[in-house]
């Protein structure tokens, strides 16, 4: 299809007004323009026409496109390229807006050309209806997707906590260069718990970290420690975004390394997490009702917390 001046339409006949309809605001419009064009008047009569008869084109017939509207029309439409610097911005016209066009306007071609206009818009409206069903199957689809794949992630949740749940050995020594074994029982300990995680380690590094994320979705975790041992506060800050709330607690009177789950269970572990299996260590399970004093004997003496979360 040729290029029409925005100017002078005259003489110039479109044959298919559908390209001509755009989706603006959630409503089907078509342009001034675009109007004037298959009017074959100027477009500068049009919208003096319709000025003359604001009152006829309330707000559900006609309105004005907004900066950004012209933007995104200027940029997806290249027959619109011409207004990328134009101050005037463009009018939507409505169904209803262009029916009543053709009365302000009052000539043969109006009238002939507003009938195939909305001849178009009816088109469209029943090819919209057509497809309606299969997109609302594809919703209905893109919805159980996302359905299943929650059940998904909770069934696997479920699965590494089941796994996380088996045998824990009351006591268990491993000796040196056991690295595999001894962090792989770190973390079947680490995925016990299910709502809170406490690990008292005074000398953390990275391998710390590696285990504590290991625990299960929303698992709330502590740790306190000394200081940030070999760790920088930006690994700390990059653990909480990734991996979810985490709190650090620093407390300077604790020497043993200690797993707290859930309140009920306490394991002693003999090396920092992060050296585990380097060289021999034992890890053993320790009675459920030193909990409470141990807590509260750290807690008193912390000096400084800090949360971070994503």
């Amino acid at each position: 299809m040729k290029k029409i001046s925005s100017k002078v339409c005259t003489g110039v006949m479109v044959q298919d007004i559908r390209p001509l309809i755009h989706e603006i605001r959630g409503q089907a419009v078509m342009l001034d323009r675009d109007l004037a064009a298959v009017y074959q008047v100027m477009t500068g009569r049009l919208n003096e026409a319709v000025k003359r008869n604001l009152a006829r084109f309330p707000a559900e017939f006609m309105f004005q496109l907004s900066e950004s509207e012209m933007d995104e029309l200027i940029a997806n439409c290249d027959r619109f390229k011409t207004m990328k610097h134009s101050p005037s911005r463009m009018y939507a016209f409505t169904e209803q807006g262009v029916a009543m066009l053709s009365a302000v306007l009052k000539s043969d071609i109006a009238v002939r050309e507003s009938v195939r206009i909305m001849k178009a818009f009816v088109a469209m409206r029943k090819a919209l209806a057509g497809i309606q069903p299969l997109v609302m199957r594809i919703e209905t689809i893109e919805r159980r997707q996302i359905t299943d794949q929650s059940r998904n992630e909770a069934r696997f949740d479920e699965i590494f906590r089941k796994m996380g749940e088996g045998e824990v050995p009351n006591c268990q020594i491993f000796y040196q260069n056991r690295f595999w074994d001894a962090k792989s029982l770190l973390v079947k300990i680490i995925r016990r718990a299910k709502k809170e995680l406490v690990v008292v380690d005074a000398y953390p590094g990275v391998a710390t970290l590696d285990i504590l994320a290991k625990r299960g979705r929303g698992v709330k975790v502590e740790l306190i420690t000394h200081s940030n041992g070999e760790l920088e506060e930006s690994d700390f800050e990059a653990f909480g975004k990734q991996c979810g709330k985490f709190t650090k607690s620093i407390c300077g009177i604790c020497h043993d390394r200690f797993i707290i789950i859930d309140n009920v269970e306490i394991y002693a572990i003999g090396a920092s997490l992060k050296d585990a299996g380097r060289l021999t260590f034992g890890i053993s399970k320790m009675g459920d009702s030193v909990i409470p004093g141990l807590l509260a004997n750290l807690r008193n003496a912390t000096s400084a917390r800090k949360e971070y979360a994503k």
